[in-house]
């Protein structure tokens, strides 16, 4: 069962070289105890040819009640996947997209900080755990859209 604190940021552009990469989108999901009942959503995009993301809206609140099946299912997912090894060495999931998952009981990024910068990854994701990831993807992106 998700912690009833934690944060989520999901950044769709994480594949770089020699310069850092430039996100297309941003999603953020927001637990705190101050506001128990509702999870604050906040998303931010890049159009094509804008070096920049959109101005963050007001975050939205989602209904934690409504949202706690798919709030259990990403914790679970990302407490069994694998990250990157070394961090940000490599995409694993061949999605150019990072998820950071923090709360008391379980701290999970794969991408690293500056996203992926090239390299081999000593830990390869499996094409069932490549599945799951793009499912984490999914429910991020459908709680903060």
């Amino acid at each position: 069962m998700a912690p009833s604190e934690f944060f989520v940021v999901l950044q769709k552009g994480i594949a770089g070289g020699f310069a850092p990469p430039t996100p297309s989108a941003v999603y953020t999901l927001t637990a705190s105890p101050e506001n128990p009942t509702v999870v604050l959503a906040q998303s931010q995009t890049r159009e094509d040819g804008s070096p920049y993301l959109s101005e963050a809206a007001a975050p939205k609140a989602v209904e934690k009640s409504s949202a706690q099946s798919k709030l259990d299912e990403l914790y679970s997912i990302l407490k069994e996947l694998p990250t990157e090894q070394p961090i940000g060495s490599e995409d694993i999931y061949g999605l150019d997209t990072s998820i950071f998952f923090g709360s008391s009981d379980l701290e999970w990024r794969n991408g690293g900080p500056q996203g992926c910068g090239g390299g081999q990854s000593e830990v390869q994701a499996s094409s069932q755990q490549k599945a799951l990831f793009k499912r984490a993807v999914d429910i991020v992106e459908s709680l903060a859209s």
